[in-house]
């Protein structure tokens, strides 16, 4: 029996292991398109979600107190970018729609007593600490508006340092 020269399976084997290489590297590329849209899809689909949620809370509350006109009716949250740090958007979401979870009290209120709540909703929210995926952000109130039925809060979050002991 008689075994080929290896020199002949060469330009092959080259052949062969540059196409090998470029479908590895095709697959790369292709993964890494993959995930970079099915996060922004997933980013969108948290913002369209935290809007409908939203909405269904002023729809609710606008129907409740449709007939009285000096009632906070809707309340819209601001958040204002400490200088140094830019919070995830995805975090961010999930931290207003706990703040304003936290706020749902003050729907329905009159607008006109609103210094006393304000008062109260800057004791409650002072420096709260919120958990965000396994991280820790705090919350100060900066401004407050009320004009026509809606609360327009503007609010401050930074992420919270772990303390050294």
């Amino acid at each position: 029996m008689r075994v080929p020269p290896f020199g002949r399976l060469r330009p092959f084997m080259q052949l062969s292991s540059v196409f090998v290489l470029g479908m590895i590297t095709g697959g790369m590329i292709y993964n890494a398109i993959w995930h970079a849209s099915f996060n922004q899809l997933w980013t969108n689909n948290q913002d369209l979600q935290f809007q409908l949620q939203q909405a269904e809370e002023d729809n609710k509350t606008l129907r409740k107190y449709s007939k009285r006109q000096t009632v906070v009716k809707e309340i819209k949250l601001i958040a204002e970018e400490a200088s140094a740090e830019k919070i995830d958007s995805i975090n961010l979401k999930e931290l207003l729609r706990r703040v304003s979870r936290d706020l749902e009290v003050l729907r329905g209120r009159d607008m006109f007593e609103i210094d006393s709540d304000s008062k109260l909703v800057r004791m409650l929210l002072h420096q709260k600490k919120y958990t965000v995926r396994d991280k820790e952000y705090t919350i100060q109130v900066k401004t407050m508006l009320v004009m026509e039925g809606v609360l327009q809060i503007w609010l401050e979050a930074k992420e919270r340092l772990p303390e050294s002991h």
